[in-house]
């Protein structure tokens, strides 16, 4: 399989996954959740899904563990929104990337503030 064929599979992934997620999903425990990514291997068979959820720490977990109940069901909205022979085990992962983003610039803008205090 290839590689391109993988990413575009990806890019519908990560499209209809926003979708079905927002209008579909009515678990109280899923917060607003942003699909930041979607990684297909290269013969479709599993799918690592990167959210990133507004709140703290327990919302995070709560909307990871409303994920992981429903994700039969996100599954099989998938196969039935994309034409696949198989459709992709799933996994939900939390993206650490926009908060550790977030962490650095706050260092680098203490970090600028003591060298102008000075």
């Amino acid at each position: 399989m290839s590689q391109l064929r993988a990413h575009r599979v990806a890019e519908q992934m990560k499209k209809e996954l926003g979708d079905i997620i927002t209008r579909k999903i009515k678990d109280p425990r899923v917060g607003f959740v942003t699909i930041t990514d979607v990684e297909v291997t290269g013969d479709l068979q599993q799918a690592k899904i990167y959210i990133s959820v507004l709140g703290n720490e327990e919302e995070r977990q709560d909307t990871l563990i409303g994920l992981a109940k429903a994700k039969g069901f996100i599954r099989s909205e998938i196969g039935k929104r994309i034409r696949l022979r198989k459709t992709p085990e799933l996994s939900f992962d939390m993206d650490e990337s926009i908060e550790q983003g977030n962490r650095i610039e706050t260092l680098l803008r203490q970090l600028n503030d003591k060298t102008d205090g000075e």
